[in-house]
């Protein structure tokens, strides 16, 4: 939680906070699955997540609640506003990804002079 001390920032600076809670395996996937598809039980979580734990999928779900990102809904969890606000603010970074690996590609892929 912001102000509280997180990986990386002793201080708890809110985008330290942020970032070490959407760096937790899972975090982003579990937003990004919502997102997409809305209201999710834990099973269908579970599936769409395919690799993760009953633990860890708990463990993440209780975070992103405690951080105000998701709720329980009479259909299982689904994002807040401040959820859905995150994500949209996540979409341009993951464009920002696709184009960093294609960078990163070209890199490798010029001829040595």
């Amino acid at each position: 939680m912001p102000g509280q001390p997180v990986r990386g920032s002793k201080s708890g600076a809110p985008i330290m906070a942020l970032f070490d809670l959407l760096g937790r395996q899972w975090a982003m996937g579990v937003l990004w699955i919502l997102s997409e598809n809305g209201p999710c039980t834990f099973r269908r979580l579970q599936k769409h997540c395919e690799t993760i734990s009953p633990a860890a999928l708990n463990t993440r779900l209780k975070e992103l609640q405690a951080a105000g990102f998701i709720n329980r809904v009479d259909a299982g969890y689904a994002l807040t506003e401040l959820g859905l606000r995150l994500y949209r603010h996540l979409v341009p970074l993951g464009d920002f990804g696709k184009a960093w690996a294609k960078y990163l590609d070209a890199l490798d892929t010029e001829p040595d002079i």
